[in-house]
């Protein structure tokens, strides 16, 4: 199979070196030098200036990994032209253009593969059996808490200049960390309404909010938060369920789940594997998308997972903006009121 990767910062080179270890060997780079990387591990690799270059190529795939604002100049055409899809998250900062690409990428009959990669971690994939096992019963209210230092994100750089801290590149927390909320729609179905509130607290030169506290009411009830900042030190982040018969805990820090049932009145430990890192994650989903592409597997998170979670973080910003809360639509998350 022959993948064109558009996009060389920190995450499009793990996606070749995880490519690489898999057996993938044929991988064309779609580069514009903007890279504060060095280039020395792209040697080996041929190099296009412009996409059209990387798609005359006939690549069976594309990997999107350029800022979130520009994901749709690379994935529409790259749909148009019958290439498979590796698409970071989120889907894009803003509506314009979805429905373009979604239509691309029916008339091309692709597969789209969105980069929300915890849905691949072990801890959080034991979360979500034993709700399908109703280890809780009712999910009556869920937490989840993201707080991570930007400027250590990537030291080799000025955190100012990076993406993330970017509002004309798609960036600000609630775009940016936005996994809580895909998987916490992945683990507790539709929201019906959304509200947030937000700022630029943290003293750290960006130009989009760097902390905010998201609410999201579930169409089963369950009422969730989601707190998300730029500027914790050290870096945590766990989820919270508490249902009916119990309450769950996973905390990225080890990896593990603790459950406590009400019926038993003790807790329980399940532990994933030592040495795990988070590019496990990150493998795991590459080795998703290989087989995906080869027609083994479908999307783990698709097109429409990616577009409700980029709705929700836009329809956060939005509420915090406007100070009002918004009913989300039944239609996927496409509509917001």
């Amino acid at each position: 199979m022959k993948f064109l990767i558009a996009g060389l910062g920190s995450i499009g080179r793990q996606h070749l070196r995880n490519l690489v270890s898999l057996g993938e060997r044929d991988i064309i780079l779609y580069r514009t030098h903007k890279s504060t990387l060095p280039d020395k591990e792209l040697e080996d690799f041929p190099v296009v200036t412009d996409l059209e270059s990387g798609l005359s190529l006939d690549p069976d795939a594309v990997i999107v990994t350029n800022p979130t604002s520009m994901h749709l100049e690379i994935a529409t055409p790259a749909a148009r032209a019958g290439c498979h899809l590796l698409l970071e998250k989120p889907v894009s900062h803003s509506l314009d253009g979805i429905e373009e690409f979604s239509t691309a990428v029916e008339t091309g009959q692709v597969k789209v593969l969105v980069g929300y990669q915890y849905r691949f971690h072990p801890g959080l994939q034991k979360v979500k059996d034993l709700l399908q096992n109703d280890a809780i019963g009712d999910v009556v209210s869920a937490r989840a808490h993201w707080g991570e230092f930007l400027p250590g994100w990537h030291p080799w750089e000025d955190h100012r200049l990076g993406y993330s801290g970017r509002s004309d590149l798609g960036g600000g927390v609630m775009l940016t960390l936005s996994h809580p909320i895909d998987y916490l729609c992945w683990l507790l179905g539709e929201v019906d309404e959304i509200w947030a509130f937000s700022g630029n607290l943290g003293d750290l030169g960006v130009d989009v909010e760097d902390t905010a506290e998201i609410g999201m009411k579930f169409s089963k009830g369950t009422l969730s938060s989601i707190h998300l900042n730029y500027v914790q030190q050290p870096p945590e982040h766990y989820l919270q369920l508490v249902g009916t018969r119990g309450t769950i805990k996973w905390d990225y820090s080890d990896g593990g789940v603790s459950l406590y049932s009400s019926e038993e009145e003790k807790w329980q430990l399940f532990t994933i594997e030592d040495g795990f890192v988070r590019n496990d994650m990150l493998l795991a989903e590459m080795a998703h998308f290989i087989a995906m592409v080869k027609g083994l597997e479908q999307p783990k998170c698709s097109l429409s997972d990616g577009v409700l979670a980029m709705n929700m973080a836009i329809a956060a910003k939005k509420s915090s903006a406007e100070k009002k809360m918004f009913r989300i639509s039944a239609e996927a998350g496409k509509k917001i009121e």
